[in-house]
């Protein structure tokens, strides 16, 4: 099965490339794994990838990193009419399946509780209200890839990823209370799923989809929680975490590390596991097993890749 990758020299891109040895890589910018330079926002450019394509991944984007230094039209160009010019010229050459990466920032607003309120449970029925650009983009893509494949018989799958990125949280304030990785280990309780597990999702998704049909998918972390533990999660979260993964304790006071106060929002991926099969490793309890046995809490994949940035100019912590 010939593959085209969007967004073939960003993170995930860049990890499927490595892990699809013969796929098609195309993107905006020069990489060591991308076969093509072009713009998905230029037709020309996408309908000449797609020739003797089978199947499409559609990673590329401008992300939330991009809001501060690209302009509206430009977040239109690449996530909405690029997105569009790969479903329609994926339908012109028959292209058997096509999987489009979204983000569950496409939430928004929906992702944060009023106070006193317990933690927001996510699941794929929850109902965007995009905070930004961004959001507004990517649920407009996601429109487009249900469109299509209602029209015109494309098996489409949506994959709304959690953080996977290495670099450092883009809030001040964030930074300067946590070690960064006791941050991002934190954060695979709620809201962060490792490179590796974000790679074996897509794989799962270009083999599920002709089943399928048409499905969005939230690609997160296995959370320890359940949903009634929501309102302590607001309250006391490292009460609720001590409770699943008591080991944690010692590993955070050895390390010097903190677990968050409390918690506002939870990913669920139980329709991913239940309906792709998918069965992410990258967990918390395993992160926190990792680290007590002196190894990296992260995938090798993840490493492999690293931090990229998000701008050629210094623009701040999101430095290319």
């Amino acid at each position: 099965m010939r593959i085209l990758v969007t967004g073939s020299s960003g993170h995930l891109g860049e990890a499927l490339m490595r892990t699809l040895p013969d796929a098609v890589g195309l993107d905006v910018l020069e990489g060591e794994f991308t076969t093509i330079v072009g713009d998905v926002a230029d037709r020309e450019v996408v309908r000449a990838a797609m020739k003797g394509v089978d199947a499409v991944v559609h990673a590329a984007t401008l992300h939330k990193p991009h809001v501060g230094s690209h302009t509206r039209q430009d977040f239109v160009d690449t996530n909405v009419t690029g997105t569009l010019n790969l479903l329609e010229e994926a339908v012109a050459a028959g292209v058997s399946r096509f999987v489009f990466t979204s983000t569950t920032s496409a939430f928004g607003r929906a992702l944060t509780p009023g106070d006193r309120q317990p933690a927001a449970w996510i699941t794929e029925d929850v109902v965007p209200i995009p905070r930004n650009v961004y959001g507004v983009t990517k649920t407009s893509a996601e429109g487009l890839c249900e469109l299509v494949a209602r029209d015109h018989g494309l098996p489409v799958l949506i994959l709304r990823t959690s953080r996977f990125f290495p670099e450092a949280d883009d809030r001040d304030e964030v930074r300067n209370a946590y070690d960064d990785t006791n941050l991002k280990v934190n954060e695979l309780l709620y809201r962060r799923v490792d490179l590796q597990d974000a790679v074996d999702a897509h794989l799962l998704a270009l083999d599920r989809a002709p089943e399928l049909g048409f499905d969005r998918f939230i690609i997160s972390a296995t959370t320890p929680f359940a949903r009634a533990d929501a309102d302590e999660l607001q309250r006391d979260a490292p009460a609720v975490v001590a409770r699943y993964v008591p080991e944690h304790v010692e590993v955070y006071e050895n390390r010097g590390w903190r677990m968050l106060p409390k918690i506002e929002r939870v990913y669920d991926n139980a329709r991913a596991r239940e309906r792709l099969g998918w069965a992410p490793r990258w967990d918390f309890a395993y992160a926190v097993e990792q680290v007590a046995n002196g190894a990296e809490p992260r995938s090798d994949l993840h490493r492999a890749v690293g931090a990229k940035g998000y701008h050629a100019q210094p623009t701040g912590i999101y430095t290319r």
